[in-house]
């Protein structure tokens, strides 16, 4: 089984659109016998992230369009990604509030080796900044970009952490309760 990362930017924002879009996420998903491992939204309710556990990746993208028709102006994926700095098991098992998201559109010329040395490199520097909490990271297969999820008081403390790691971003999101 591989992991698998869907985006997808609502037609609606609002909680009332969203909650409604994660449902029949969720039910389209284990239709095809996947099963959706975790969703987070946007703070301000313009795009949601899904990672979902896959035998293969065929049929989904369909399959998420058909249920959510109209709600959704974009889907994008799914891409397989690798999970970094966190356990499945424990993942499955957590349900609790991550407060950022960092985007991070990976260079051509680096690979997935070294993006993991990289990695595996520079976390302990993220102790410089302690409360920051780094939670995981889902990188994709193709290295074409990771999403790093992170506890923090607010965007300054992130924007430290990522400095004292070395690691720029693209883009950060505040991600709603």
């Amino acid at each position: 089984m591989s992991l698998y990362l869907i985006e997808l930017a609502p037609a609606a924002a609002g909680k009332d659109a969203v909650r409604p879009l994660l449902d029949a996420v969720s039910t389209a998903v284990a239709g095809t016998g996947a099963e959706l491992i975790e969703s987070q939204v946007t703070a301000d309710l313009g795009r949601v992230f899904v990672i979902v556990e896959a035998g293969s990746p065929e049929g989904l993208a369909e399959t998420v369009r058909e249920a959510l028709g109209g709600s959704v102006t974009e889907v994008t994926g799914p891409d397989e990604v690798r999970l970094v700095g966190a356990e499945l098991e424990d993942l499955k098992q957590l349900k609790g509030q991550t407060d950022f998201l960092v985007e991070w559109d990976i260079p051509a010329e680096i690979t997935m080796e070294q993006y993991l040395a990289r990695k595996k490199a520079n976390s302990p520097k993220y102790a410089e900044v302690p409360e920051v909490s780094f939670l995981r990271t889902y990188v994709r297969e193709d290295t074409a970009k990771c999403l790093c999820f992170y506890n923090a008081p607010d965007e300054d403390a992130v924007e430290r952490a990522r400095a004292a790691v070395g690691t720029p971003f693209d883009r950060m999101f505040k991600l709603s309760v």
